[in-house]
């Protein structure tokens, strides 16, 4: 199952699909239901905050984390998000691209206790079915409430507690665990430990997040907006105005392939003002998956077998391009201010290469300023990795405008 909202099905008959979620397993259930029989016995009864809130799951401990609650919401809503994207698909794609598919656990049947197929017609795009969401229910990196913003604010929520009796007990459990000594990771332990046994304290701080709600959704807007900007407008106007027609897809071997198409897009960014596609209201790419994301969306129109965060049992290699078992070739894109940089050049690619079976790899290193240029190439020179083909350094700084290059002005 692939999701994309609404707006990106346009992209989609373009460019491989992507897929989000870490899935759902044992440990997740195991770790739902231990909690639910102690901190969250009385989820979906609460008398402190206004509502319930799936992402109450998240805030302890114990394998509930952001990938499972948004990949559980989506189990939870998926019949909704089955008519929503047949609706769509229906009225807009042309039969060729669409098909009927028998979808597995729509519907829980509580008379046989067993999950119930359903069949629907989907967008189908390189031999998997496509779910659109609506974009008034995305969000990007943590959710509203979460374990960290929680943590971050423990002292705060205690302060306030209402209650003077719970207050008390439970600032005095957690100053019992600290000293003057405690690091910021011992803690945050102590507070996780203090909200283990006074449980309350959860729905005091939902209650606070409520209670500023404008703010999430105005966050929230703007955090589409910005993803809407970077990873539909900026690649579409890459791929119409720099890439489309170009030798950018016009390759031989998988190395030679990939080699020339990160060249050419290390052209395109430098001399021809693709560098503008790295940056939203001026602020440049702030993480390395948005950067191999970015990447992922150029690569069309290919015979060869183009995969993403490929996991071969050493961990996901960014792109893997190949043509059968012999000819093989990865691709890694990292951030130059990436503090893990050197250690990942030193080991993590030839550990990647080693468990795909192949000797080949480009390294692309994207910089934005003359202080990770120099810090990119010092740690190349000290490992020997400079002047090496497989080694593309790209320059994502802003440039100077023609036109304004005598006043010395950016050009964002």
């Amino acid at each position: 199952m692939v999701i994309l909202s609404r707006d990106q099905a346009e992209l989609a008959w373009v460019q491989p699909v992507w897929k989000w979620g870490a899935g759902l397993g044992p440990k997740f259930a195991e770790a739902l239901a231990r909690n639910l029989k102690t901190a969250y016995r009385e989820f979906g009864k609460e008398t402190i905050s206004k509502g319930s809130h799936i992402e109450k799951l998240g805030l302890l401990e114990g394998g509930v984390g952001r990938d499972h609650l948004s990949d559980f919401t989506t189990n939870l809503i998926k019949k909704f998000l089955l008519d929503y994207t047949q609706t769509f698909a229906r009225q807009y794609l042309r039969p060729d691209q669409r098909r009927c598919v028998n979808v597995p656990r729509v519907q829980f049947n509580y008379e046989s206790t067993r999950w119930e197929a359903e069949k629907f017609e989907l967008p189908f795009v390189n031999g998997d079915y496509v779910l659109l969401t609506p974009k008034e229910i995305l969000t990007r990196d943590e959710a509203w409430i979460n374990q960290g913003d929680m943590l971050d604010h423990f002292v705060d929520i205690c302060v306030s507690l209402p209650d003077g009796a719970l207050r008390m007990q439970a600032s005095e459990h957690f100053y019992k665990q600290i000293d003057k000594r405690s690091k910021k990771e011992d803690t945050r332990q102590a507070a996780i430990r203090t909200i283990e046994k006074f449980h309350e304290i959860l729905d005091y701080y939902i209650k606070w997040k409520e209670d500023n709600s404008e703010d999430a959704h105005r966050q929230s807007s703007t955090k589409v907006h910005e993803t809407e900007q970077q990873f539909i407008e900026n690649i579409k106007s890459l791929v119409r105005e720099y890439l489309a027609g170009s030798e950018f897809y016009e390759f031989g071997t998988s190395y030679a392939e990939s080699l020339a198409r990160v060249r050419f897009l290390k052209h395109v960014i430098e001399d021809k003002d693709g560098y503008r596609i790295f940056y939203v209201n001026g602020k440049p790419v702030q993480r390395e998956q948005d950067l191999q994301l970015m990447f992922k969306l150029t690569w069309f129109r290919t015979e060869y077998d183009v995969n993403f965060e490929v996991n071969n049992g050493r961990g996901p290699v960014d792109v893997k391009i190949s043509r059968g078992k012999k000819n093989a070739n990865l691709v890694e894109f990292k951030l130059a201010k990436n503090s893990a940089l050197e250690k990942n050049l030193r080991n993590q690619v030839g550990i990647y290469e080693k468990a795909n079976n192949t000797n080949r790899s480009i390294k692309a290193i994207l910089h934005f300023n003359e202080n990770e240029l120099a810090r990119v190439t010092r740690i190349l020179k000290e490992i020997g990795l400079e002047g090496r083909e497989d080694v593309i350094l790209i320059d994502a700084s802003p440039k100077l405008s023609a036109s304004k290059a005598d006043n010395y002005e950016l050009d964002i």
